[in-house]
């Protein structure tokens, strides 16, 4: 997610969310509104005739997870024009995507397939298909057909994952491998074709963790958007059998929204959200009845994005955590201090929070100082000084300062596209920290993003660690991304 210096400014959505929409994504695309029609074709499932299974999955209702879709004994151009006609009256001018949601809908010979797809294709305003399958489902023919289809309109197959861990898949009878799923994308990702991927939180037993490691596997994979649904108990399911007998742990509305936040922090920015609850029908649900208010779940999800003050992707770079700990740390007149400016962009990041304030930056080497003045001033910013000095001399230059600095940076390690044999050493970051913790004010901050990935980034970390574990009445937190122990982390000192 790319966002403005303010963090409240969000490039891939039309309408202010904190994640990437499929509605800007569609509008960007066609310049026009455009609605996705659910469709019925009356296909069955290769884990319902027996094929693969029987049965179906557990949570799976009589119409195929396609409770929404049109009637499958009408044919698909009167279910197509129903809804057409009822969206048209309020947006004239939109264009379609005929949804093959019921059921597992690349289950049948290519002659049938052609004749499903091509029907809707031919339908004024029809700019493309999205076709819901398993990826145990999708023979080569048909991926063949799928690629010629590609070339022809926009066209989105979406493949039901639900988890990656294997007990649960079993539970739910899911009856294919992860294996099986991740080649099946490659396969269609090879033939550039759009890959949307369900999965589904609130499985039984499954933990918070478990659904977050689900996520963290898809954002290895070449996705192009996910549909983030929530288990939803229907009536004269095999899943509703097994709650009445286990009573397993439904999700509380606010653990769902909790874990989906967390799970969009976790996301690439580059996959787009297709869905984010579920949708069930309210006659049909034994729980959870909150689900029942979609829109009410959809704005829980905002407020908490809000709160936390993150988005989607938030997690790709630690330096997300660092503006999101500035954002939240000082005021428009607060006096800052940035202690490692290398080429400016922390620093600028700083003055434009504090027009009414003062930033001071350090840096040893006379490159970094010419870049970051020469920065603030193309950025027409006067409210700073700049020291070409190590930044272990901050006490003794700032003095005057003591008790009165709101925020104080570190960005150790190198100087980005400088000399890597020039680094920050831990002696000198330390008499530094020990300077800091004397100008802070009573709501002061340090924070300090250390670099373990080298040599003296790996010494000075575990000797910063050393010395902070000795203060005494200082609250102190860090903060990791998904990535590994070598990644950038942030360390937080308060009083």
């Amino acid at each position: 997610m790319v966002v403005g210096d303010n963090m409240n400014l969000f490039k891939y959505t039309l309408d202010n969310k904190r994640y990437r929409t499929l509605n800007y994504e569609l509008q960007k695309k066609f310049k026009s509104k455009v609605f996705k029609v659910s469709l019925n074709a009356g296909f069955t499932c290769p884990n319902i005739d027996g094929t693969v299974g029987y049965g179906g999955c557990i949570y799976c209702s009589k119409e195929g997870s396609g409770e929404f879709a049109g009637d499958k004994f009408k044919d698909l151009v009167t279910q197509f024009n129903e809804v057409k006609k009822v969206l048209e009256r309020k947006w004239p001018n939109s264009k379609y995507i005929g949804y093959f949601q019921a059921n597992t809908n690349t289950y049948a010979p290519i002659s049938v397939l052609k004749e499903k797809y091509e029907t809707i294709l031919k339908l004024p305003n029809v700019v493309g298909l999205s076709i819901s399958t398993r990826p145990d489902a999708i023979s080569d023919d048909v991926l063949d057909y799928l690629e010629e289809l590609n070339q022809k309109t926009y066209l989105t197959i979406e493949l039901g994952l639900q988890t990656i861990h294997e007990k649960t898949s079993k539970l739910i009878n899911r009856c294919h491998t992860l294996e099986c799923f991740d080649e099946m994308v490659k396969k269609l990702k090879k033939r550039k074709i759009n890959v949307v991927v369900h999965i589904i939180n609130g499985l039984p037993y499954e933990t918070k963790e478990m659904m977050l490691e689900t996520v963290r596997h898809l954002n290895k994979l070449h996705i192009d958007g996910i549909k983030i649904h929530m288990l939803h108990i229907l009536k004269n399911t095999l899943l509703e059998t097994m709650y009445q007998k286990q009573k397993f742990h439904v999700l509380t509305k606010e653990e769902y929204v909790d874990i989906v936040c967390d799970q969009l922090e976790i996301l690439r920015d580059d996959i787009v959200i297709h869905r984010i609850t579920g949708d069930p029908k309210s006659d049909d649900l034994v729980e959870p009845a909150w689900l029942i208010k979609k829109f009410g779940v959809l704005n829980d999800i905002d407020k908490e994005l809000e709160r936390r003050n993150t988005f989607q992707g938030f997690n790709s770079s630690i330096l997300n955590k660092v503006r999101q700990l500035i954002i939240n740390n000082i005021s428009s007149n607060d006096i800052v201090v940035d202690t490692t400016t290398g080429n400016g962009k922390d620093t600028l990041f700083l003055a434009k929070l504090i027009p009414k304030g003062f930033v001071y930056g350090f840096d040893i080497q006379k490159k970094a100082i010419y870049n970051t003045r020469k920065l603030l001033e193309d950025n027409n910013i006067k409210n700073f000084k700049l020291f070409n000095k190590s930044h272990e001399f901050i006490l003794d230059i700032l003095s005057d300062y003591k008790g009165k600095i709101s925020l104080i940076l570190f960005n150790l390690g190198y100087l980005p596209k400088g000399d890597k044999n020039i680094t920050t050493n831990h002696k000198s970051t330390i008499e530094a920290i020990k300077g800091s913790l004397e100008l802070l004010n009573n709501k002061g901050i340090i924070i300090l993003t250390i670099y373990p990935g080298h040599p003296e980034g790996e010494k000075e970390s575990i000797e910063i660690k050393k010395f902070l574990s000795s203060l005494k009445n200082y609250t102190i937190e860090e903060f990791h991304n998904d990535k590994n122990n070598i990644s950038p982390y942030v360390v937080s000192i308060k009083k």
